[in-house]
């Protein structure tokens, strides 16, 4: 029977940790995707990609808004930004409060960012992205405010979204 704390499995955890110590190639996971920008208005979308994850694939199908060109009928590509930051960040908070042994009652998130287009338009050469607000609602009963605060903060250092917003990533775009 598993160790489930949280909706998270502490015997997966601490296997995927032994087997990084024994090899810490293991920890490197690609994120792959193939995506394709629909030319047809009347699919109701612009870009659609899908997705493989282990028990599956699933269709994402992405529409700017109509102020960036798009007919807003589906999320457009900063909402799924948003709410991957906010995933990442939040299962990663639960991840390290469940490994110390945090019983959490209630956990929520509120995100929250600010895109500037300015410089997208190019009506200004201003920084894209202001800043993003992450307000964590947990509660617990076995750890005070001061507790989850340290969680917090070991989940902001552990985090790939906040790792990836905080420090340069080299990127390499071309046209094949």
């Amino acid at each position: 029977m598993s160790n489930i704390l949280n909706n998270v499995d502490l015997d997966k955890l601490s296997q995927t940790a032994e087997n990084g110590r024994k090899d810490k190639l293991t920890l490197k996971k690609p994120v792959k995707l193939q995506g394709e920008w629909n030319m047809d208005q009347s699919k109701g979308y612009q870009f659609r990609t899908e997705l493989a994850y282990e028990k599956g694939k699933q269709i994402i199908e992405i529409d700017s808004p109509s102020f960036l060109g798009g007919a807003g009928n589906r999320l457009g590509p900063v909402a799924y930004c948003v709410a991957g930051m906010a995933s990442c960040f939040i299962g990663i908070f639960v991840n390290v409060a469940s490994t110390q042994g945090i019983s959490l009652k209630k956990l929520t998130v509120d995100a929250e960012c600010n895109v500037n287009f300015a410089k997208t338009f190019d009506v200004a050469d201003e920084p894209i992205m202001e800043g993003i607000n992450f307000q964590v609602t947990a509660e617990s009963d076995n750890a005070d405010k001061e507790k989850l605060q340290q969680v917090l903060k070991m989940a902001e250092e552990r985090c790939p979204a906040m790792y990836s917003m905080s420090h340069i990533i080299k990127v390499n775009a071309m046209i094949k």
